[in-house]
C-alpha cells in the first residue's frame, strides 16, 4: 500500500532532475504519473526508467497556456483523472550582475518561471473545479522565495520565485472555500544542471570555491523534496491550503552545517549531479 495508491499526478519539467525524482517517488508511493519537457528526446528518454503503464510522457510548452490546457485533456484521456499537479518546470539565468544580463535571457526566466507556473495553476484549477475533485497543486519554491533570501547574480530566477510565493498564497486564498489544496514547495538546494555549470560565467567563475563550499554544506539529494512532495499529495493536506513545507528549514540547516566537518573527514558528501 502506498500513500498515492491510485491516484494521478501532473509534473511539468519532470524528465531530469528534481522533477523526475518526485516523479520517482509518486510511482512508487502508487501513483500513476505524467512526466513533461519541452524536448521529446527527453520525455522518451525518461520513459525508459518508469515501469511499463506507470507513467505518460507530454512534450509541451509551459509559456503555452493551450499547451497546458491541452496537457490536462491528454492526461484525462490517458489516465481518467487528476488529482495532482505540480509546476515543476523551471530555468535559471546565467550567474551575471544585472548590467551583463541578457535582456532576452532574462526575460525567458520570467516567462518560463512565472508565466508558466500561472498557466499550469490555471489549467489544474479550472479542471479540479470543472471536475469537482480534491485537487493538490504544488507550486515550486526556490531561493528568492525567503525574505532575507538574497539572489545576486541571478535575479532573474530570484524574482520569479519571490513572485510564485506571493502568487501561490494569492490563490490558496481565492479557493481556500473549496477542497483544492494549493501549497509551495522549496526543494531546498540540489545539485542539478541549474545549479552546476561546465562552462561557467567569469562571475561564477570569481565566486567558484565559495559556492562550491555552500553546495557541499547544503546541497541534498532530490529524494529529500521528493518525500516531501509525496506528504503533501498525499491525504495528509486534504482540506488544507496555503502551506509551505522546504527541505530546507532552520533546523535541517542547522543538521548539515554541524555534521558539515565529519561528512567532509569521512569523505560522505554526495557531489552527484542530479
Amino acid at each position: 500500500m502506498g500513500l498515492l495508491d491510485a491516484k494521478v499526478a501532473i509534473i511539468t519539467g519532470s524528465t531530469k532532475g528534481i522533477g523526475k525524482a518526485i516523479a520517482h517517488e509518486f510511482v512508487r508511493q502508487g501513483a500513476k504519473v505524467v512526466i513533461t519537457s519541452s524536448s521529446k528526446a527527453n520525455v522518451q528518454s525518461a520513459l525508459l526508467e518508469f515501469p511499463p503503464g506507470t507513467v505518460y510522457g507530454c512534450v509541451c510548452n509551459v509559456v503555452s497556456t493551450l499547451d497546458m490546457e491541452r496537457l490536462i485533456v491528454d492526461a484525462v484521456e490517458r489516465f481518467g483523472i487528476i488529482d495532482c499537479f505540480i509546476n515543476n518546470a523551471g530555468i535559471s539565468d546565467p550567474f551575471k550582475s544585472i548590467t551583463d544580463s541578457d535582456p532576452l535571457e532574462w526575460g525567458k526566466v520570467i516567462d518560463t518561471n512565472l508565466k508558466g507556473t500561472y498557466n499550469g495553476s490555471r489549467a489544474a484549477i479550472s479542471y479540479f473545479l470543472k471536475a469537482n475533485r480534491k485537487g493538490k497543486l504544488i507550486n515550486m519554491a526556490g531561493s528568492g522565495t525567503d525574505r532575507k533570501s538574497n539572489t545576486p547574480w541571478i535575479s532573474a530566477y530570484g524574482s520569479t520565485k519571490a513572485a510564485i510565493a506571493r502568487f501561490t498564497y494569492a490563490i490558496a486564498e481565492e479557493y481556500r472555500h473549496t477542497d483544492i489544496s494549493v501549497m509551495l514547495l522549496h526543494p531546498g538546494l540540489v545539485r542539478t544542471a541549474m545549479v552546476t555549470s561546465d562552462n561557467p560565467t567569469a562571475e561564477l567563475s570569481r565566486q567558484l570555491a565559495t559556492f562550491s563550499t555552500i553546495l557541499d554544506i547544503f546541497a541534498q539529494p532530490p529524494s529529500v523534496a521528493a518525500q516531501l512532495a509525496v506528504k503533501m499529495a498525499s491525504s495528509w493536506s486534504d482540506s488544507k491550503t496555503g502551506i509551505y513545507l522546504s527541505a530546507l528549514n532552520g533546523t535541517r540547516k542547522k543538521i548539515l552545517l554541524l555534521t558539515y566537518p565529519f561528512r567532509k573527514i569521512r569523505n560522505r558528501i554526495d557531489r552527484q549531479t542530479y
